[in-house]
């Protein structure tokens, strides 16, 4: 049978004179203890420290009936509970949760696993959420059908919001309403982080659930509309390539690194945030890629050829971004600015950072002719359909330079002559000038 007592340690005396009750759970031979609300001083204890004071000595009687009278409404199910368990039972079981309290806490826990990117589309959704409710404190329960429903007419309607900028000063401006394609991925982002807060306060195995239920499991979310396919051709890759923006601006750094991420095989920004010194290696670049490596047994690594044009522009922001930018979602912001008024100048219709991914994966497949699976492994993605196979593969990286080599050749004015030879066969060149050239550009 578990017991409950109240427990002062004597070294545990504060700053103040104060000693801080605490509360002694003995389950199965072991010991867990857990703070109560309940302060006492010298005074109001005898020389072995149990409570004098009639005042505190009832309520904390009170205290443990009724942690007793809730071990025994166990019954059977106590044999499932470790002395751990149980403490955190008892503590935690008229606790009201705080959603967004979890929420901030689990988005903190994919930040320190590495996963910003993930983090920061259920930023978002947290900071729309104390939006629509105007407070910061929101119970689980309070995320039922009927709000959901009324939700998501919020996200569709035009509306004001505030958020700090990268100087950490509010900045307010209006936002217009999301179609289809936001509030399906916003709604989405919000069962992840519900569903995430049901994993974490439920333990069915004794039959506590304070999130009783999941309103998503009614509520139909918006089909999200088809992609559009985000790449650019050759013709306006080379535009961007060669946009004259003026030093040290916005522009200058968003297509600097847009072209950078394409030259290294669709790198993401939040890669390029991170890299050091430590990662290149003899002429190439390890790295393990961040919004995958948590979920990956070899932790998402890839080794990429560093070729000349990026050699370039690296040495150029290598050591630099993490100096000029407090963190990757504020590079990553003024980057989309920064292609969005290249677009405008060049008069495209805009495009954002993750298009250099896009637009290197569909060069390679459909220009290159390269396999699926090789323009796969350039991207650095996992192959769910033969992950068994791939325990007997040791990855060849050659075949990722033979990818890159093939898709940086279309940047090459002229490259090709005959109708034949522009369709670029996967390592070789059509012609032997062809060749040098691009060997200058990607080898040196």
């Amino acid at each position: 049978m578990a017991t409950v007592d109240v427990k002062i340690f004597k070294h545990h005396k504060k700053a103040d004179g104060t000693y801080n009750v605490k509360i002694r759970v003995t389950h199965k031979r072991d010991k867990k203890y857990f703070d109560t609300p309940h302060f006492v001083t010298e005074r109001q204890l005898t020389p072995k420290l149990t409570i004098k004071d009639a005042f505190v000595r009832k309520q904390l009687n009170n205290l443990l009936d009724d942690y007793r009278a809730t071990i025994s409404g166990l019954g059977e199910k106590l044999e499932f509970f470790t002395s751990e368990l149980l403490r955190d039972y008892l503590r935690d079981r008229n606790q009201i949760i705080d959603f967004i309290k979890f929420s901030n806490s689990h988005i903190e826990g994919l930040i320190n696993d590495g996963r910003s990117g993930s983090a920061k589309t259920l930023q978002t959704v947290v900071l729309s959420l104390v939006d629509y409710f105007k407070r910061k404190v929101i119970s689980p329960t309070e995320i039922n059908e009927q709000m959901l429903s009324k939700y998501e007419k919020y996200l569709r309607s035009p509306r004001e919001i505030t958020r700090l900028n990268q100087f950490q000063k509010p900045i307010t401006r209006q936002v217009k309403g999301m179609a289809d394609a936001g509030v399906h991925n916003h709604l989405r982002d919000l069962r992840v982080l519900f569903k995430a807060a049901m994993k974490f306060y439920n333990k069915p195995q004794i039959g506590d659930n304070p999130i009783p239920y999941c309103p998503f499991d009614n509520y139909k979310i918006v089909d999200a509309p088809e992609t559009k396919k985000r790449n650019l051709s050759v013709e306006l890759l080379i535009q961007i390539r060669d946009f004259q923006a003026e030093p040290g601006t916005r522009l200058e750094l968003a297509r600097d690194l847009f072209m950078l991420s394409f030259y290294l095989c669709g790198m993401n920004a939040v890669d390029l945030y991170s890299l050091e010194k430590g990662n290149i290696v003899k002429g190439r670049i390890n790295y393990n890629r961040t919004k995958t490596k948590s979920r990956r047994k070899d932790k998402a690594f890839i080794s990429i050829k560093l070729v000349k044009p990026a050699e370039i522009l690296l040495n150029k922001y290598l050591d630099i971004l993490e100096v000029r930018y407090s963190s990757f979602n504020n590079l990553d912001r003024a980057v989309n600015e920064g292609l969005k008024a290249i677009c405008k100048s060049l008069k495209l219709d805009p495009i954002t950072f993750y298009w250099a991914r896009h637009s290197f994966a569909t060069l390679a497949r459909n220009k290159c002719r390269m396999s699926k699976d090789d323009v796969a492994l350039a991207l650095n993605h996992i192959d769910s359909a033969h992950k068994t196979t791939d325990i007997y593969i040791e990855k060849d990286w050659s075949i990722v330079d033979d990818v890159q080599k093939a898709v940086l050749a279309l940047l090459i004015p002229n490259a090709s002559t005959s109708k034949e030879s522009k369709k670029c066969v996967p390592i070789a060149v059509t012609s032997i000038l062809n060749f040098v050239v691009l060997k200058k550009m990607i080898n040196d």
